[in-house]
């Protein structure tokens, strides 16, 4: 019988934001754990990189501190793909030559390396091969050359990166339709089955929802893939003014983003089959310095996974690029040479990474969401019975404070708060979590008195500062869990 229990989270006050630095914020939330979802999957965090980066990124398994990096996240997935996949890498060996049109070559070499990263860290790798330019034969050598090179550790194969468009990018010619793509895709299928049979098939990748919307359900009908997947920029790069911190942490955005996943998810329950945001970050084309790189990004991430974990997407890939640290990016290097000695730094939204790691196998909960501030809520139960709340205030550091009173029970336990803080939404250093950063070997310990704070009488007080998320965990009766 599942357990019964309805919560109520009240942030006391009085009245709106106005300035008045004296009044906290006025917000209710009340939160239903009587009919918790579907788990949060093992694999659910992941990192995407371009095709092009692969022999960068490849040779982090054998030097750096990349893998002790990931490792801190448990497991997940790598995926490699981007407009690179299409447009500038090539498979070649010995009965592939480089084509013309080719900047890179992607080798077995490569892929033998990436295992070794893939095996220490624990990760598996889906991999984008590329479509616009159509060879159903190369596609076949380098699908079983991955195979051969990373066994179990190879999650699937993507077969274009962004398909819809294609003739938008003039690598089709219009009309361009799922049909056209789908029977291109069977090609490349029938190719590939031939030398490599078994390897597990994830699509369309397409732009956003909207072409999901279109492309995901002509997917799911016409290959049947084992994962649905597509992309995510909640901010594009070509929009005038220029993107703003204000404009990533405002609720217009948050209101976008869930009718976004409801439309992905809508394809995905109608067909059963899992859908993974398998590409995403703050603002498309690589991000915008003073956006991308600062601590707003940690929040928006923050709390955009936890939405994802609550909506049932199967997992999300935040993209990244080493050789870049001013745009979009959970790692990178800081310097030529850090990049040349395989040192990557965490940015921002490692951080929120990091936080998300502790709700996975969490099942989410029906919450309300705040609405008289720019407070979201998002709550999940653990498997021991915890309740978890990420809290995320988006509003800048002159707002005021919010009070958080949890009326839990005396059922309950204490609760503990992990804190993911910086100096301000514009900060592009001195984040922390937990008090503590991510060292130079890769690891990140919290500090080792996690803040506290009891339960008294059923109640559970507790400060939420503007320009900050906190995970709070709520013990399921006696000790609260770390």
């Amino acid at each position: 019988m599942a357990m019964a229990l309805v919560l109520a989270l009240n942030l006391f006050g009085g009245s709106p934001r106005d300035g008045s630095a004296s009044v906290p914020v006025p917000v209710s939330v009340s939160i239903d754990v009587r009919h918790p979802g579907a788990r949060v999957p093992r694999e659910f965090l992941g990192l995407s990189f371009e095709l092009s980066s692969l022999p960068q990124i490849a040779r982090y398994g054998g030097s750096g501190d990349f893998a002790t990096m990931l490792r801190s996240l448990g497991a997940g997935v790598l995926r490699f793909g981007g407009a690179s996949a299409d447009t500038r890498v090539a498979w070649t060996d010995a009965a592939t030559p480089l084509p013309a049109w080719a900047s890179f070559a992607l080798k077995a070499g490569d892929l033998h390396r990436l295992r070794k990263l893939a095996s220490e860290s624990g990760w598996r790798i889906l991999l984008t091969i590329g479509l616009a330019h159509y060879d159903p034969r190369a596609a076949a050598r380098e699908a079983a050359a991955a195979k051969t090179a990373l066994g179990g550790w190879l999650a699937g194969i993507e077969i274009g990166n962004e398909p819809d468009s294609y003739a938008r990018h003039n690598l089709r010619a219009a009309p361009w339709t799922p049909a056209r793509y789908n029977a291109e895709v069977s090609s490349y299928r029938r190719a590939i089955a031939h030398v490599a049979p078994g390897i597990a098939l994830a699509g369309p990748g397409v732009s956003g929802s909207a072409a999901f919307k279109r492309w995901g359900p002509a997917e799911a009908t016409a290959q049947r893939p084992a994962l649905l997947t597509g992309h995510h920029y909640p901010l594009g790069c070509h929009r005038l003014p220029a993107p703003t911190i204000a404009q990533l942490l405002s609720p217009r955005i948050r209101r976008a983003e869930d009718a976004s996943l409801r439309r992905d998810l809508s394809a995905s329950r109608s067909s059963a089959t899992a859908f993974r945001l398998d590409e995403t970050n703050s603002v498309s084309c690589g991000g915008q310095p003073g956006v991308s790189n600062t601590f707003a990004s940690a929040l928006w991430a923050v709390d955009y996974i936890a939405r994802a974990m609550h909506a049932g997407v199967a997992g999300v890939n935040f993209q990244g690029n080493p050789a870049n640290c001013r745009g979009y990016t959970p790692v990178c290097a800081s310097s030529t040479r850090q990049l040349a000695w395989d040192v990557l730094r965490a940015q921002p939204e490692w951080y929120a990474l990091l936080l998300s790691k502790g709700l996975i196998g969490d099942r989410p909960v029906r919450a309300a969401a705040p609405s008289s501030a720019n407070v979201d809520v998002i709550a999940l139960l653990s498997p021991r019975g915890d309740l978890h709340l990420v809290i995320v205030d988006d509003d800048p550091p002159a707002a005021k404070h919010a009070t958080v009173k949890l009326h839990v029970g005396r059922r309950f336990g204490a609760a503990t708060v992990l804190s993911l803080t910086a100096p301000s939404p514009a900060a592009a250093t001195g984040v922390r979590l937990g008090g503590a950063t991510v060292g130079g070997d890769g690891r990140w310990h919290a500090r080792a008195r996690p803040e506290r704070r009891p339960n008294r009488a059923g109640v559970i007080t507790l400060d939420v500062s503007p320009g900050s998320a906190i995970l709070v965990t709520v013990a399921s009766g006696g000790a609260p869990s770390g």
